[in-house]
């Protein structure tokens, strides 16, 4: 599994499928790490139908992990 750093929370439809690990440094300076394909898997049907996910094919979160995600973070 191959990590990719960021500075906010992030799914991407391009990602699935990577078995990707994600670690987020957030500006407050808290680092969480997670795994892609779960948090999509387990949120599917909900990105899916997010207005952002259906435009620009991802999501993300800039200040803090949202909280369909919270217990997917390490």
């Amino acid at each position: 599994m191959s990590t990719l750093k960021s500075k906010r929370f992030v799914i991407r439809k391009n990602l699935v499928g990577q078995n990707k690990q994600i670690e987020v440094t957030f500006k407050s300076g808290k680092v969480v790490k997670y795994n892609h394909d779960e948090v999509y898997k387990a949120n599917q049907e909900k990105l899916d139908a997010m207005p952002c996910f259906i435009k620009y094919k991802s999501y993300t979160a800039t200040n803090s992990v949202p909280s369909f995600a919270k217990d997917f973070v390490k």
